[in-house]
């Protein structure tokens, strides 16, 4: 009787774990796809939302707009048309936050670039500051590919009511007047529809493979 369960021990073995691979994959088959929350302005932070769009519950998109970027060309949502991008705000001569952040976008970059269906924005603060050539000479020493991210100056008015109406991104106080000043560390996730699909610390590792995490699940969800 040993003799024949030592025999066919290895059959055993390898049934045993083949029923165990067959159990996982059913399982994970039963599993509902990971989604994206669609971020509406009643969803967010008021603190963080013009006072116009507090209760808004759907609908919300991202403005239109036109900018200039670190070539001089002019670049509108049209340049961002049926593509996934991560946006956020900086200035060049910030000495805090933004060097982190552009490190962190760059790090970002280097993982979607060669993905055509993935780009990145990135709002000055100080437009007045940033013009074309300073932008430039920021994107050269930063690495910025061209063809991936466009650091954009323009209007400052047009700027900061995108940030406030558009992307939800920073503090409602002030106009975009001479003296208003925003500062935020969010990064944020735009899918193909202009909508808002993550915000995510800029300064923060584990935020930023969050997000790169999360532009996965969106990515997922344009092939089901």
């Amino acid at each position: 009787m040993g003799a024949f369960f030592a025999k066919y021990k290895f059959f055993g073995i390898v049934l045993l774990g083949l029923s165990a691979v067959i159990v996982y994959l059913f399982y994970d088959a039963l599993q509902p796809a990971k989604k994206l929350p669609v971020y509406q302005p009643s969803m967010v932070s008021q603190e963080l939302v013009d006072s116009t769009l507090h209760y808004k519950k759907k609908y919300h998109t991202i403005a239109d707009f036109e900018l200039t970027n670190q070539n001089g060309t002019s670049i509108t949502q049209e340049d961002y048309a049926d593509k996934i991008y991560v946006a956020d705000f900086f200035f060049t001569t910030c000495p805090t936050i933004c060097p982190i952040m552009t490190k962190n976008m760059a790090q970002i970059q280097g993982s979607i670039l060669d993905d055509s269906d993935v780009m990145l924005l990135s709002h000055s603060v100080t437009p007045d500051i940033d013009s074309v050539a300073q932008l430039k000479k920021y994107a050269l020493e930063k690495g910025v590919v061209d063809s991936k991210w466009n650091l954009v100056t323009g209007d400052k008015k047009q700027i900061y009511e995108l940030a406030r109406k558009s992307y939800l991104a920073v503090k409602t106080d002030g106009d975009g007047g001479p003296y208003d000043m925003i500062h935020t560390e969010n990064f944020i996730l735009v899918d193909k529809e202009r909508r808002i699909r993550g915000f995510y610390d800029g300064t923060n590792p584990e935020e930023i493979q969050k997000l790169l995490d999360d532009l996965e699940i969106l990515k997922a969800s344009y092939t089901d």
